[in-house]
């Protein structure tokens, strides 16, 4: 028998369908934990899916620190105007805006670093590489670099401020599995007073 408030509770967490909730926890034999990284796996299929499809509404959302200092807008994409109306879909788009003021990310995914900002860092890291190793473990340690690289500079890379746990492209994941669109991060633009 599965408890009602675990049902809800993964539920209000996850946002998915009731149903699916309760096969999740079927599934994993009642462990929250593991219901979740279940969701999440189902979520991230149903992302897959919906990738392809063309985003045309939306909303800019602004964002300015309590200090008046520092302020973010970021423009988020979806499918239709009753989903960017979406609680859930503002509320990412809030959690977007928090990241960029707080990290200052550069490009919005690793496809937006331009081509010689790429070459440019991969000769840097090639030169920390050593030398002694095998090839392909020099080619696993400059990816793994390069990667570390996308974290800093890209916002769909980087882990949550709020939990570190997941990055900003889980969340943008998590969203568009409970609003059942495709969600895109088109661009953004971060101010700051020196």
């Amino acid at each position: 028998m599965i408890d009602t408030k675990v049902l809800t509770q993964l539920r209000s967490l996850t946002g998915a369908a009731i149903v699916d909730c309760k096969k999740a926890l079927e599934e994993t034999g009642g462990n929250f934990d593991e219901a979740v990284t279940l969701l999440r796996k189902k979520g991230q299929k149903v992302a897959a899916n919906k990738e392809g499809r063309e985003t045309r509404e939306g909303i800019i959302y602004s964002y300015v620190h309590g200090n008046n200092r520092v302020g973010a807008m970021v423009e988020v994409l979806c499918e239709t105007d009753f989903v960017a109306r979406n609680d859930e879909f503002k509320k990412f788009a809030h959690e977007v805006a928090l990241q960029i003021v707080a990290t200052n990310p550069l490009y919005v995914k690793p496809d937006d670093v331009p081509a010689e900002i790429i070459a440019r860092e991969k000769e840097v890291y090639m030169e920390q590489v050593p030398k002694d190793k095998p090839k392909e473990i020099q080619e696993k340690i400059l990816i793994g670099k390069l990667e570390k690289f996308y974290q800093e500079v890209c916002l769909l890379k980087q882990q949550s401020i709020k939990d570190e746990s997941v990055s900003i492209q889980d969340l943008l994941t998590q969203t568009i599995a409970k609003t059942g669109e495709n969600i895109q991060v088109r661009r953004f633009c971060r101010y700051s007073l020196s």
